[in-house]
């Protein structure tokens, strides 16, 4: 008699993005370098960010040397405006007779609004981008790349952290910096120095009250936020940090990560998109296990 003819497997269901998390290994995640990480200490806790030395070196080495010598202790977060920015530093910071002064950190710095994309390990996205001829990741940062021009460069994402600067490229120093906190403004890309990312605690300054004098800057000394201190985790004790890891974002589980969002699969969702935004990429953070 003939083989019974065998009914195909049917496909394996995509797992939901927790799933995937959940099966993450121990090498699907990295620590934070302490060296190159912040804390911000508020009054309602912790913002940690990480900072980019690999697109920003000269920012990132004026903003740790800033950090270390406790620029910005007992500063104040000084403009929030609506569905864009939160910025904080010297709230006198344009009057030049009463700004506090930089310390051991540079007072001109070039602008780092790109870097040549050659020796970078760029993890493309597989949708097209409305700003830029391709976007993906670079050690978890979005980021956006020009293959033919050869540049590279960090992308104004939710949670993006910037070196506001006057009209001139170059007058950033990385003393005054803000993080984006409404809808992603790509139109900065390549405009304005972009030193990191708040890894933990964005929410501590997303719900702040917005200012109400220009672009959101506070009318009254009395509406700023104090900030107790902004330390480089490297200058805290190691039992005094916070023990983040961050998802990789140059490994399979990650693009499987991007799928599930991509084309959410889940009962809730009858058409999948077919398409991901580079600033609607999620990515995860836990604090290391045990700790």
């Amino acid at each position: 008699m003939p083989a019974a003819a065998t009914e195909p497997a049917p496909p394996a269901k995509a797992r939901s993005m927790q799933e995937i998390i959940d099966a993450a290994k121990p090498s699907d995640w990295r620590a934070l370098d302490p060296a190159r990480t912040l804390y911000m200490e508020l009054d309602s806790g912790r913002v940690v960010v990480e900072l980019a030395p690999q697109f920003a070196p000269e920012h990132v080495a004026n903003i740790t040397a800033l950090a270390h010598e406790g620029f910005w202790n007992g500063m104040s977060i000084n403009r929030s405006q609506d569905n864009f920015v939160v910025q904080w530093g010297d709230p006198e910071g344009e009057n030049e007779a009463n700004r506090k002064p930089l310390g051991s950190a540079k007072g001109k710095l070039p602008a780092e609004f790109s870097r040549a994309s050659e020796g970078l390990a760029f993890h493309a996205l597989p949708d097209r981008d409305g700003w830029a001829p391709q976007v993906g990741f670079v050690d978890g940062f979005p980021a956006a790349r020009d293959p033919e021009q050869g540049q590279a460069w960090l992308a104004h994402c939710y949670g993006m952290v910037g070196a506001g600067r006057d009209l001139a490229a170059d007058s950033s120093t990385g003393a005054e910096l803000y993080v984006v906190i409404g809808q992603s403004p790509r139109q900065l890309d390549r405009n304005i120095t972009t030193v990191g990312r708040v890894v933990e605690g964005i929410e501590r300054l997303s719900v702040l009250a917005r200012g109400t004098g220009p672009l959101g800057f506070y009318e009254q000394p009395s509406q700023r936020t104090p900030i107790r201190a902004i330390r480089l985790a490297s200058d805290v004790p190691a039992a005094e940090r916070s023990p983040i890891e961050v998802l990789r974002s140059d490994t399979p589980l990650f693009d499987e990560l991007v799928e599930a969002r991509r084309n959410r699969r889940d009962d809730f969702y009858k058409r999948p998109a077919g398409h991901i935004d580079l600033c609607n990429v999620p990515l995860p953070s836990r604090r290391t296990p045990g700790k």
